[in-house]
């Protein structure tokens, strides 16, 4: 690792200036992961099911919320720390879960897990990760939180939970809006069959990405390794449902309360839309409601989670966190404008590692948070949830041309 971002801090006092003008923003580092990783690969990572118009529709309300700047405010120290779940981290964003990490680069998962425990940011390890989480448990420091994809059968659900817990995942991260595979039909095109395998387009597409495939020859070819103790069957009839779709249930609200009964910690409900059923969580004892619509990855019809933000705040006590969409620090405002206490990215830390390895974490952690406070520079406040209440409609602004 380069010693600049090796020592790369959340101070920002030494970071590596090459890196940081290549790469100075989200849509940069997917540029580059694009070019590294092979067709197949890079269609499960970073398109949508359907037309994809839900990542549209992410994108242009997020784009409609505007502020306006604030003049003769002095000199504002930024406070940017955040306490969630009882822990305080020094930033108000961590690492949502992305299934297969590993195949999309290889060791992804503990490349992350390594930089955000460094960041003192929570990561999150998919149930459909390639490691496992008796190996990513060890690296997170403690800030660990494990996605769980709802297993029907009761013995496999406990050892799960024992497992993650054993393991030192403090915060368990129920995901209820995945009840069947969706379609994904660019993903399809792709080639990417489940459970992976090297037929002969997979390989012509692994020729033209040479770092890629160095690396996935000396870690071999990926699996979803949580499962194997579970399942022997690796067949699937739907080419985007894999052998963890073998396990799953679409889970009800008696779920919810039987992971509550059993889950010691912290527990997160993953893929909220609606205000109401923010307010029946609350009621059922979870911890903290993570508005979502996947990222577009299940549905294409979904809303914009920037559209239903102010009301599932409205209707709960709890932290909300949210994903989906955000792209970059001033995106986070946003959001947290909007309702949310933390905001979560899938896709922007695989990029990272795409495009530059073990050193894309802590390079992503700095150029975010920099823009954070470079835009929090610009409205005179200190804090982030300083914002709430401020937010304009830049469409609506008369006579600005906005």
């Amino acid at each position: 690792m380069r010693r600049g971002l090796a020592d790369a801090r959340i101070s920002g006092e030494t970071w590596d200036m090459e890196p940081q003008q290549r790469y100075m923003t989200v849509a940069d580092l997917r540029e580059r992961a694009r070019r590294r990783v092979p067709r197949f690969a890079w269609a499960y990572l970073d398109t949508a099911t359907g037309t994809g118009a839900t990542p549209r529709r992410n994108r242009a309300a997020l784009d409609r919320i505007g502020f306006v700047p604030s003049i003769l405010d002095g000199e504002v120290t930024p406070d940017l720390a955040t306490e969630l779940l009882g822990v305080p981290h020094p930033l108000p964003f961590g690492v949502a879960p992305v299934g297969q990490s590993g195949l999309l680069w290889p060791d992804a998962e503990a490349m992350l897990a390594r930089g955000a425990a460094q960041a003192g940011l929570p990561y999150t390890l998919s149930t459909v990760a390639t490691a496992t989480p008796e190996e990513v448990g060890p690296l997170t420091g403690g800030q660990g939180w494990f996605q769980l994809y709802p297993p029907r059968a009761v013995d496999v659900r406990l050892d799960m939970l024992a497992r993650a817990q054993d393991s030192g995942f403090r915060v368990l991260v129920l995901t209820v809006d995945v009840p069947v595979a969706s379609r994904r039909e660019a993903q399809v095109k792709g080639g990417l069959v489940q459970p992976p395998r090297l037929t002969p387009r997979i390989a012509a597409q692994c020729v033209l990405r040479p770092a890629w495939s160095l690396a996935r020859m000396r870690a071999g070819m990926p699996r979803m390794k949580t499962l194997d103790r579970y399942t022997t069957d690796l067949s699937t009839r739907d080419p985007t449902a894999h052998v963890g779709y073998l396990l799953r249930t679409a889970p009800d609200w008696d779920y919810v309360t039987w992971i509550r009964d059993h889950w010691d910690g912290p527990l997160v409900v993953k893929g909220v839309m609606r205000a109401s059923d923010a307010a029946r969580l609350e009621a059922a004892g979870v911890d903290a409601i993570w508005v979502s619509n996947h990222g577009g990855r299940q549905f294409d019809a979904a809303p914009a989670v920037a559209e239903v933000l102010p009301e599932v705040r409205a209707a709960t006590t709890l932290p909300v966190i949210a994903d989906s969409g955000f792209d970059s620090g001033l995106d986070m405002l946003r959001g947290i404008a909007l309702g949310a206490d933390f905001i979560m990215m899938g896709r922007a830390w695989h990029y990272a590692v795409c495009a530059l390895g073990e050193d894309g974490p802590a390079h992503l952690t700095e150029m975010l948070r920099r823009d954070l406070v470079a835009a929090i520079g610009q409205l005179g406040v200190a804090r982030p949830t300083d914002l709430r209440g401020r937010t304009e409609t830049l469409s609506d602004l008369p006579g600005t041309g906005w």
